[in-house]
């Protein structure tokens, strides 16, 4: 099959003032172009062959008994989940979401965001866009939803590949497919499965907001390897100013100081305040991420 540019598809600008003007481009075939390509592109297919492995070695490690040490009180929500994996393999995709969320799955959203804008700019492709009777907010748009894909796909790959591994691999210790929670009581199968799916979608609301804001790093940039670098030090000064206890009134507003509550889902009762003002902070962040992207799009000289 081969990949057409979605600047190819939407075909030559007006020839000038006598045209009555090119048609828009079909969104459809825009959309199905951007996903072909997105999904195609080398560093996707490594990013998500990566995600699916990483359960598989995490839950190696874990039945080998690697992690017997880590159950140890002082070794923070990180050792905690761990130990809760090695107690029961329906805590795995919780583990290994939280355990992606520090690193892996911001930096591919990245790479994804950076080549929607900022790669374009560097292949010389994204005039031939500017200049397409696309209209900048639909190119936007179809942007977007390419990265929102290589997003969902990432999550849902490693929960998936989580729940398998975490079942064949680590096993029930609870017995009868209940989860054994942090709280130390079990739950039934359903209960679990939806723990696990609500897992899934708040990390995927948490990559959208890193998503959006590296669109608007990429709407902006003329290089590609700018978008992640910016992002991850953003991550990083994030992580520091969170650390400094006189900005204690910063803490809440910033975007990855939420990220431990995703281990809230593994007690019972679950705590639900947490997860919800991340769950809105998160939605700032992606909404300001998207404002910014259009308005640097709508500015940008083709």
């Amino acid at each position: 099959m081969t990949l057409t540019h979605p600047a190819a598809l939407a075909g030559p600008a007006s020839a000038g003032p006598a045209s009555a003007g090119p048609a828009s481009a079909p969104l459809l075939r825009l959309v199905r172009s951007e996903l072909a390509l997105t999904l195609r592109r080398p560093h996707t297919l490594v990013s998500l062959t990566g995600f699916a492995l990483l359960p598989v070695v995490i839950g190696f490690g874990i039945g080998a008994g690697v992690t017997g040490q880590v159950g140890e009180p002082a070794g923070g929500e990180g050792r905690q989940l761990l130990a809760a994996a090695s107690a029961n393999g329906l805590s795995l995709p919780v583990t290994v979401l939280a355990v992606s969320l520090a690193l892996l799955l911001p930096l591919t959203v990245s790479l994804a965001a950076a080549d929607a804008f900022a790669g374009e700019t560097a292949r010389g492709t994204l005039r031939a866009l500017l200049l397409a009777p696309v209209g900048r907010l639909r190119l936007v748009g179809v942007k977007a939803l390419g990265v929102l894909t290589v997003t969902v796909l990432s999550v849902a790959v490693v929960s998936v590949s989580s729940l398998l591994a975490g079942t064949l691999i680590v096993g029930d210790a609870a017995g009868g497919g209940r989860l054994l929670t942090l709280s130390g009581n079990t739950v039934e199968i359903g209960s679990a499965l939806g723990r696990v799916a609500a897992a899934a979608g708040w990390s995927a609301l948490q990559l959208a907001a890193v998503a959006a804001v590296a669109l608007a790093v990429s709407a902006f940039a003329n290089y590609p390897h700018v978008v992640p670098a910016m992002v991850m030090s953003g991550a990083i000064v994030s992580d520091v100013l969170a650390a400094i206890p006189s900005l204690n009134w910063l803490r809440p507003w910033l975007l990855t100081s939420g990220w431990p509550t995703l281990s809230d889902l593994l007690r019972d009762p679950v705590p639900t305040d947490n997860l919800t003002g991340t769950a809105l902070i998160a939605l700032g962040y992606l909404a300001a991420g998207l404002a910014v992207a259009v308005a640097g799009m709508l500015t940008r000289k083709a």
